[in-house]
């Protein structure tokens, strides 16, 4: 996949002379019902000889539009680049999201974007989707944009999961309430962050668990509900059975909130490297202990809960 870094006013794509199949979004979270849009975009680039291509923006249109509303982000920028480079995809456009662009008319977007940059020769869309000031750019408009401009316009349908869409705002929903379980099963794998190690207040060694303190970024990231979570952390590609404490120490009144993530059976140095963190499953809520020896023997516990929930293989596992 080459990643493409656009303009407004720079040169064609150069796809050549067969032109692209395209599509258009913000694709946060690259979920399953997003895969499905490109799965159809790279099958039907196969079948024509085109290039499969996908319009995507920086930052989330919302943070221009309409800021206050504008949701946390189930994957920045380099992560959503990193899944979809197992898309099968010929072209990643990213194209900044300003007031300029957020004025552009359906019809302007498509000419000059489109047409005249991404020489797009065939639209899939999702079911839901819409682009164009106001989102006037729906699938009726875009059908009589084809018909009179020369391009198709397919529209995929969406993928269903106990009875209802897969979507961002589902996904969000599920994190918020901690469930990270049932919310990888809507993204095909399991929820993740990633951060810079740094260093905290030794206090997880002081207790005989010692946890790498993270530092998450960007700062707009959605994090699922405060916890203690069965997790892997990725080190150098490997996957390391893991506890996660996410949000306040409120054990320690000098202790703020943080991530940190112990390593099960696993020692190294860290400090000042990037580590990505997936989200298995919820074990307990964060509670206030009365000693350091009771906080202790929870953390025990939560070992032992924690490496069944991460080597059972049941259900509420999100990383098998």
């Amino acid at each position: 996949m080459k990643l493409v870094r656009m303009s407004l006013d720079g040169p064609p794509l150069g796809a050549g002379a067969a032109g692209t199949v395209a599509t258009v979004g913000t694709f946060d979270g690259v979920h399953l019902g997003h895969r499905q849009v490109l799965d159809e975009i790279v099958r039907r680039a196969s079948a024509c000889g085109r290039t499969s291509t996908l319009v995507t923006f920086d930052p989330h249109p919302l943070r221009v539009v309409r800021p206050q509303d504008a949701p946390p982000l189930l994957t920045s920028l380099p992560e959503k680049v990193d899944l979809l480079r197992e898309s099968g995809l010929d072209y990643l456009c990213v194209l900044p999201f300003t007031s300029v662009l957020q004025a552009y008319r359906a019809r302007r977007f498509v000419t000059e974007i489109l047409l005249e940059r991404v020489e797009m020769r065939e639209l899939v869309m999702g079911y839901d989707h819409g682009f164009g000031r106001g989102r006037e750019g729906s699938v009726e408009t875009l059908r009589e944009l084809g018909s009179e401009l020369g391009f198709g316009v397919d529209v995929v349908e969406a993928v269903l999961l106990d009875d209802a869409p897969v979507s961002s705002t589902r996904v969000r929903n599920l994190l918020a309430a901690g469930e990270v379980a049932p919310a990888a099963r809507l993204l095909g794998r399991p929820y993740s962050v990633r951060g810079v190690v740094r260093r905290g207040d030794r206090r997880g060694r002081e207790l005989g668990f010692p946890t790498a303190n993270i530092e998450v970024e960007p700062a707009e990231k959605l994090m699922p509900r405060p916890g203690i979570y069965a997790a892997r952390g990725v080190v150098d590609g490997e996957r390391i059975p893991g506890l996660l404490h996410l949000g306040p120490r409120p054990t320690f009144r000098d202790a703020g909130s943080a991530v940190e993530l112990h390593l099960l059976d696993w020692s190294g140095d860290l400090y000042d490297r990037e580590l990505t963190v997936e989200f298995c499953g919820h074990l307990r809520d964060i509670v206030a202990y009365a000693s350091a020896e009771e906080l202790v023997a929870q953390m025990h516990r939560d070992a032992a809960d924690g490496r069944r929930l991460l080597g059972g293989g049941g259900p509420e596992s999100a990383c098998v």
